[in-house]
Parts: C-alpha cells; structure tokens; sequence
C-alpha cells in the first residue's frame, strides 16, 4: 500500500548548496593523489576530512563529539530530550585511489539538513549526523568499523588485523594513532542505544549503473545485500614440467581452480534464472610469481570469493554449493580445493514505512525515482541490523564507484539532499516513532 501524499521536499538553500560544492572540491583537492581520492581508514586524510566537517558544523553552531572509536557525532538539540533523535549519516574514508562522491555526499548532505534546520524555528527533535569512521574494507579487510563500534559489534580480534597495504601497522596501532579508546571498543560496549533514536537516513551515490541506464536521478534502496567472503581460498595440485607430464597424471591447481569458478558461474545463472538475488566474484585469481613459469605446471593457485545476496537462505545455500562443487573438482582434477575461514555480512532490510514516505514525498516534488536494491554495503545496514529503521537515498552516479572517474552530477545531489533532509526530519512522524 502507497503512503499518504507528503508535502514536497523544498529545495537546498542556494548559500548552502554553494557551500557543498566548494566543500567538495577543497576535499578533492586535499586528497587526491595524482590518481584519484585516497583516505585510508583510521588514517590522517580520513581524521582531516573529519575535523574540516568539524569545523563547519562548529562555526554555525552545532553541538560536535567524538566517541570511543573515534566517530564523529554533530547535533542539532531539540527542545524535547524525551524524544528519539533522528539521525543520519556516512562515512570519508575512501578506497586507494577512489573517487570524490563515495560517502563524503553523505556526510555533506546531512551536513546541509542540519544546517537548514539550525535557521528555522526549534525541533522538538534532536538531529544527529554521523561522520563513522572506516566504512570501506579496502585497508583491513573489514567494513563497517566505526558503526560496528556504536552499537557493540565490534570483534576485539579485529584490532589484530595488519593494514592490507603495510602489514606492519595494526587496526589498533592505527586507532590509536587517530584518537580512538581501543580498550573501549575491545570491550564491546554500546557506544549508542539504538532505542534512543527513531530512524537513521543515509544518502549515498549509486555504485552501480541501474539509475544512469534508466534515467533517474534519486533511488530509494530496498534493502542492502549481505556477503560471504572467503579471501584466503586456494586449490593445491602438484607441480610439474609441463612438457613431460601427460594430461592424465596432472594435478593443475590453475585448471583445477578454473574449473570450480566455471561451475560455481553455471549455478549463478541457474540461481538467476529462477529469481534469485545473487552476484559472485573471484577478485583475485593467481600463481604465485616466485614459482610460476611458462613451462611448470602449476602446483597452486590463490584465489578470492566473494557471493552478496538479500537472502541470508541464498547465502547459506551458496556456500553449501561452493563446498560441495569444491569436493567435486577436487575429485575430478586430484587436487585440494580449499575455500579457508569466510567472514559473513549479514543483509539488511530497508523500513518499509520509511521507503514508502519516500517514496511519497518523491511523488509530490515530481522526481523520478526507482526503488532498487544495493549491491554494495553501506553504515546504513547496521542501523538496520541493531534495530533502528532505516532508509537510504541513492543520488544517480555515472562510471560506477571505487574508481577516480566517479561523475555524481552536483544537481542531483541537491534534489538527493532534500529528499534525506525531509526523511530526516519527517520519517519519525511517519512511522509512529
């Protein structure tokens, strides 16, 4: 069933809207590399581009903290504490050599609705924006750190991890580094009690092509799929010349480990076919370059696997596959297919009330919209997860994302923008929270 109609979202304050987009381009021109946009996790840029939003939020009045794992929180006090506080929120780390619009649009937008609401006239409801740290796993391997942390999720093995581009320095040595209590953290506390906020919104580009290919400007996302990773899987043969032993006698660990990837991608289809939510990956596909040759046959080869679906049944079932087919193929080709330790992250459903607001005001204000999935995880997820109704608004984003060529069009941003700002600041109301 439709929502009521809802009054249409008004549009950005022109001072404002010119604000963000020079806020855009000093980030972009802090960060950049020579590449693209590079701020590691727990890293200087990210802690930089924290305090700048800081400093903003700060001059105009904001009340500004920062917790236990190094998060910032920025609010706007309503004048009933009793109420639940809407939030909002999104992250600035970035992947090596990413672009200018993954989460840092986010964070600017709700930067912009706490702003705009600063100048009317006193909320009842207090405001809250998130600045949550480590969002991507590009750097340990593991997403979600800073929100993971607000509401005692946070694997005290975690601290553990070595940075992927220099095992020398720890998560912890590096969350310490920036500011964060990492006996706090490792102790599991709750940062946040989700009972203390009626919904959360985050505003996000699309990092995929959907929304380009059909022409609109706003999605409204539906839910966010979950993974399983296995990042340490390997297929372990026999190595051998390659011009002195037969077809039959080989153990190819690279054919053994093509042929499990060709099988595992004959079932993807299959899955899709029938009406299943499934993407699957082998990011990392290699021989190990100390060993290889064009003439050994090789005795090992390294791989990654990676499945997100909405479906945590799809997931289970996946990995029963793989492990299954792995067995087969190891079988089949006398080699060792071995899939290592998975990390899981479950999947995540969008508030249906808040969707359908949304996708309300959407309709009053004429916007194209389109309700889709998210490929791709976001903070939002862990709203979701620890019980806090969530939303998510995605601004239309052409050449993908997690690559410098990210193109976010600045106008679609603003209409983004006042979509998460009447979410913000409507959603509760909407949902009976």
């Amino acid at each position: 069933m439709d929502a009521p109609p809802a009054d249409p979202p008004p549009a950005i304050a022109p001072d404002l809207a010119a604000m963000a987009r020079d806020l855009f381009e000093e980030l972009r021109a802090a960060h950049h590399d020579g590449t693209g946009i590079t701020r590691e996790t727990y890293g200087a840029g990210e802690t930089a581009a924290m305090r700048r939003i800081e400093a903003i939020a700060r001059s105009a009045g904001l009340d500004c903290a920062w917790d236990a794992a190094a998060n910032l929180r920025i609010s706007l006090p309503g004048t009933d504490p009793a109420l639940p506080a809407a939030a909002c929120g999104s992250h600035l780390d970035s992947v090596p050599q990413g672009g200018n619009f993954d989460g840092a649009a986010g964070v600017i937008a709700g930067l912009l609705a706490l702003l705009e609401a600063r100048r009317g006239p006193p909320l009842h409801r207090t405001l809250h924006l998130f600045v949550m740290r480590g969002e991507e796993s590009a750097w340990y391997g593991r997403p979600y750190l800073g929100s993971s942390a607000l509401f005692g999720r946070f694997d005290p093995a975690w601290l553990d991890l070595p940075c992927l581009r220099d095992p020398a320095l720890t998560l912890r040595a590096a969350m310490r580094r920036e500011g964060a209590d990492t006996e706090a953290v490792a102790a599991g506390a709750r940062l946040l009690d989700p009972a203390t906020l009626s919904h959360f919104v985050e505003l996000h580009i699309e990092q995929g092509p959907v929304m380009v290919a059909r022409g609109v400007p706003v999605g409204l996302v539906s839910g966010i799929r979950g993974n399983h990773r296995h990042p340490a899987a390997r297929c372990t043969g026999e190595a051998a010349h390659s011009g002195a032993v037969p077809r039959w006698l080989r153990r190819d660990a690279v054919l053994g480990a093509a042929d499990f990837a060709m099988r595992l991608d004959a079932s993807w289809r299959t899955l899709l076919e029938r009406g299943e939510d499934l993407v699957m990956t082998f990011g990392i596909f290699t021989t190990d370059p100390k060993e290889h040759a064009m003439t050994r046959v090789p005795g090992e080869c390294r791989f990654t696997l990676e499945y997100r679906s909405e479906s945590e049944r799809t997931l289970d079932d996946f990995l029963a596959l793989a492990e299954a087919e792995a067995a087969d193929v190891g079988r089949e080709r006398r080699v060792r297919i071995d899939l290592g330790p998975g990390v899981r992250t479950p999947p995540a459903v969008m508030d249906p009330g808040l969707l359908g607001h949304a996708r309300a005001l959407c309709r009053s204000a004429g916007i194209p919209h389109e309700v889709l999935a998210s490929g791709a995880g976001h903070d939002a997820a862990i709203f979701a997860n620890a019980g806090v109704p969530a939303a998510m608004v995605f601004v239309r984003n052409e050449h993908g994302s997690h690559n410098p060529a990210e193109a976010m069009e600045f106008g679609d941003f603003l209409t983004g923008a006042a979509v998460l700002r009447s979410v913000l600041l409507t959603g509760a109301e909407a949902i009976g929270r």
